[in-house]
């Protein structure tokens, strides 16, 4: 090798290492500053609501087994309920993500609502699924077997975010007739009817088309990966907290406090549950089940900002549904209800009082939009 030769190479690898300092030293201080900033929301345990506690608590067995965690809520000021509210959460998540709702439907008096929450299988604090029952038709009978247990009587609106807005889509599929003579209102919340490669409609980062999911659906079968990876998760936590943020809200300013709630419920969730349920989402085309809401009150409610699932996906449910609300959440991202729970629950208690205590409506028309 020549000396001008030599002198390339040593001016390369100094330049390589130089970049390779500076990115390190960037990532040391991005994970001080995230530090900082979540152990200041930790010392500030005001700045989120209490939380109602439970009238009960019980666990509900799928038909497979498998034992799903359930809770109740009665209406705060003791009176009689006049229809029963259960509240679907999304992926990784768990019924802590319905933080504000559960306490404006406890004080709601028109209507007074009684509220079911619970756990996904493999979320929370219900049981471990096998795989092979990680799927979205699964989740559908798994709500069935808790309307059974909680609702077996009375007017009942089922209100899903995310995954569990296609949970809802699943039991329609399967249990027409609920929508028909038990279920009187619906409300879907940054969520997806699927088809997600179809015309006109952007890919949500869980496509099947995404190049990162087959990546991670290998991973998730080679037994030592998932040890490696959860440890992995562990050593970039605050990194991972900053893609939370940036992935689940539209405001980079929102409250560190709402962040670290969302991180912590995505945390608990190990990496063999993330991608246990990888398979269904791009398995997932429910267009023809909305067919089964006809009769139902319906509240669809995306967001301009959702990273995961963007609006569009909304407004297609919408157009298939005959007495739709269509709402957009101006500047919020996929934790709509987290992020903007005022103007979400606005919408949420208009279309509860519209079917307290009604018969589900049957004539049709077309949807309506607003902005929030």
């Amino acid at each position: 090798m020549t000396g001008r030769a030599r002198s390339a190479g040593w001016v390369g690898g100094a330049v390589l290492g130089t970049a390779a300092t500076t990115v390190a030293l960037a990532g040391v201080v991005h994970h001080h500053r995230v530090g900082t900033v979540r152990r200041d929301a930790a010392d500030l345990p005001d700045r989120l609501p209490a939380v109602p506690p439970p009238d009960r608590e019980y666990l509900v067995s799928a038909d497979d087994g498998v034992a799903l965690s359930v809770e109740e809520l009665d209406p705060a000021d003791g009176g009689a309920p006049e229809c029963t509210v259960v509240l679907v959460h999304g992926y990784l998540l768990d019924r802590r993500c319905w933080l504000f709702q559960r306490s404006d439907l406890a004080h709601s008096t028109a209507p007074r609502v009684r509220q079911v929450l619970y756990d996904h299988r493999s979320h929370g604090r219900s049981g471990h699924s096998p795989r092979a029952a990680c799927t979205i038709e699964q989740l559908g009978q798994d709500l069935h077997a808790v309307i059974r247990a909680a609702a077996p009587e009375g007017q009942v609106v089922l209100i899903g975010h995310s995954l569990g807005g296609m949970t809802i889509m699943a039991l329609a599929e399967k249990n027409p007739e609920l929508f028909a003579e038990q279920i009187c209102g619906v409300a879907f919340l940054n969520t997806s009817a699927g088809d997600v490669g179809r015309s006109g409609l952007p890919r949500p980062l869980l496509s099947r088309r995404n190049p990162v999911m087959p990546v991670a659906k290998w991973l998730s079968r080679w037994e030592p990966s998932a040890r490696v990876i959860d440890l992995g998760r562990e050593l970039c936590r605050n990194l991972i907290w900053s893609l939370t943020r940036t992935l689940a809200f539209g405001d980079e300013a929102v409250d560190p406090a709402l962040v670290e709630l969302l991180y912590m419920m995505i945390r608990a969730a190990s990496f063999e549950v993330m991608t246990d349920f990888l398979e269904t989402f791009g398995s997932h085309n429910r267009y023809a089940a909305l067919a089964g809401l006809q009769y139902a009150k319906t509240l669809v409610l995306g967001s301009d900002a959702d990273r995961l699932i963007q609006y569009q996906h909304s407004e297609a449910i919408a157009a298939l549904l005959p007495d739709a609300e269509l709402v957009q959440v101006a500047g919020t991202g996929h934790a709509t209800m987290l992020e903007a729970p005022q103007r979400v629950n606005k919408h949420l208690l208009d279309l509860l009082s519209r079917c307290a205590g009604a018969p589900p409506r049957r004539e049709t028309g077309p949807a309506r939009e607003m902005r929030a």
